[in-house]
């Protein structure tokens, strides 16, 4: 199986809009970015930095080109009007032989606490299972990352996993972290 040909590039929920990356969004995703980079930075390794406007632009650029071909199906999430940049989510680790995708996500700091990262996983969680007919979706976290935990254990997903001393912590480079791994199936 390959990713399919047709797939939208806009989807809605109850209260956003999730959309494809477009390069035009790299001065929301700096600002989003920015707000949230103390939070970001304790477990995303892609946020050690402030992200610059060139930087923002080359990310969506090739993000979108991902999304193009199927390789990673990054969605910006936006407030319904599509107006303010709330985060982003999607389907990473494709195996489309499988197939199945790892779904990720953040939520910009000042948005976070409203359930939109709950809303768009569960989205993400019936389209990717009843639509695009993946046979496994995975979501990772950290296993200090409460929050995060919180998502698939609220959406039916089973711990699969608890991995001992998995990664390197990207919040301070001397100290491992343990993940988790939750997964759905069908």
């Amino acid at each position: 199986m390959t990713a399919p040909a047709d797939l939208p590039t806009e989807f809605r929920t109850p209260r956003l809009l999730l959309r494809a990356p477009r390069p035009e969004d790299a001065t929301a995703q700096v600002r989003a970015i920015a707000e949230s980079h103390a939070e970001l930075r304790r477990w995303m390794a892609w946020a050690q930095e402030v992200q610059t406007l060139e930087q923002a632009t080359e990310n969506l650029t090739r993000a979108q080109e991902a999304y193009r071909t199927g390789e990673n199906l990054r969605l910006m999430v936006w407030s319904a009007d599509g107006r303010e940049l709330i985060g982003s989510s999607g389907y990473h680790a494709l195996d489309w032989r499988v197939p199945k995708a790892e779904i990720g996500y953040w939520i910009a700091t000042p948005h976070t606490g409203q359930g939109y990262a709950q809303e768009v996983t569960e989205f993400l969680t019936d389209y990717g299972l009843n639509t695009l007919g993946f046979r496994r979706l995975e979501i990772h976290c950290d296993a200090s990352n409460e929050r995060s935990a919180r998502i698939p254990r609220a959406l039916g997903y089973t711990q699969d996993a608890l991995l001992k001393n998995a990664e390197v912590s990207v919040a301070d480079p001397t100290q491992l972290r343990d993940t988790l791994i939750f997964s759905r199936v069908q």
